[in-house]
């Protein structure tokens, strides 16, 4: 197997970034990554939404950072002037499938809308070369069958979130085409979901969900035990977006959709992953569903990632196995009082030391 593209510290030394979703799960990491590798990096994003947060225990070094909403067009237009990006992450969103059938206007407003005011806002950057918008591996119109989804595959969903998700990438595509190509920059989208790791707070994700059941001692109820996703390491995506967006910088002509994720045959269901889990972290009590619960979610979800493999050089560096258990080590670590910043920091080191 050939070694996966990396991001290379001499490229990213000294660009000029902006990061929507900074104090996010993704984007704290991010932040820290792009902090070693000598970005000069504004935040745009709500304050945390989570108690604790990874972005408040590890406090990124950033150029700016703004707790502003993305669908606030007018200010957007001017923070993103303000910070004269020369690349654009833009990570941003309402991220979970079950708050979106709470709130499904706020999703598609957020995913949709606040997508659209930050493309249209980038238009009128001069200096801005190249743009990554994340959407997620769940933007494929899901007919639960065997084979995983291509980047050539009907967009669609069932949920507002998956819905919203792929309307975004049609407001992707239609500026990249409309405006965004013809004036020089390069847009790309990025199709990656089920991350893992150590920092997440959100409800209704699995681990997460087992750290705070496991903890004190509680019983985790998982509702869909056999339901079946490309789990990986946060890592693995974020590293996949930095290179794209290299790559991009070099060869505009890349710009267009990438899946990114595990194999498509290592995809696991729920029941593994928490097995390994509970291994990992030492203890714990489960009590598994029949997977009727709760509303619509799909039962399988694996994506071809070739593409990412034969134009990028990008594969997978962690098996689900050391994902797991690195994620789970790292929670137990900050529990018995080990630095967030520090625990983020060792993962990035071991992750860029692998082939």
């Amino acid at each position: 197997m050939m070694p996966s593209a990396r991001p290379s510290a001499r490229f990213w030394a000294g660009k000029r970034v902006l990061l929507t979703g900074h104090t996010g799960f993704k984007g704290s990491w991010l932040s820290l990554w792009l902090e070693k590798l000598g970005a000069e990096v504004t935040g745009i994003s709500l304050a945390p939404s989570t108690d604790p947060s990874l972005f408040s225990l590890t406090r990124p070094k950033l150029a700016a950072s703004h707790f502003q909403d993305i669908r606030d067009a007018d200010t957007m237009r001017q923070l993103i002037d303000a910070a004269d990006p020369e690349i654009v992450l833009h990570l941003a969103a309402q991220a979970l499938v079950r708050p979106s059938y709470q709130d499904p206007l706020g999703t598609f407003a957020t995913n949709v809308q606040g997508t659209a005011n930050i493309l249209d806002a980038i238009r009128h950057v001069a200096s801005t070369r190249v743009v990554v918008a994340i959407t997620t591996d769940k933007v494929y119109r899901n007919l639960e069958h065997i084979f995983p989804y291509r980047e050539t595959d009907h967009l669609g969903g069932h949920d507002p979130y998956s819905a919203s998700k792929a309307a975004a990438e049609l407001v992707i595509a239609s500026y990249r085409d409309s405006y965004l190509r013809a004036a020089g920059k390069a847009v790309a989208s990025a199709r990656a979901g089920n991350v893992i790791g150590g920092g997440d707070w959100s409800a209704d994700r699995l681990l997460p969900d087992a750290v705070r059941a496991w903890q004190p001692g509680s019983v985790l109820e998982v509702r869909r035990p056999e339901a079946k996703r490309p789990w990986q390491h946060v890592l693995e995506p974020l590293s996949a977006y930095l290179v794209l967006a290299e790559r991009l910088w070099h060869d505009p002509s890349l710009a267009e959709s990438f899946n990114f994720g595990p194999a498509s045959h290592e995809a696991a269901c729920v029941r593994d992953v928490i097995e390994i889990a509970r291994t990992a972290y030492g203890r714990g009590e489960v009590e598994y569903g029949d997977g009727t619960s709760g509303p619509h979610e799909a039962n399988w979800l694996a994506l071809e990632t070739a593409k990412a493999r034969q134009l990028l050089g990008i594969a997978p560096r962690w098996p689900l196995e050391e994902a797991v258990s690195r994620t789970m080590l790292w929670y137990r670590a900050l529990a018995e009082g080990a630095d967030a910043r520090t625990l983020c920091e060792t993962d990035i080191n071991e992750f860029e030391k692998m082939q």
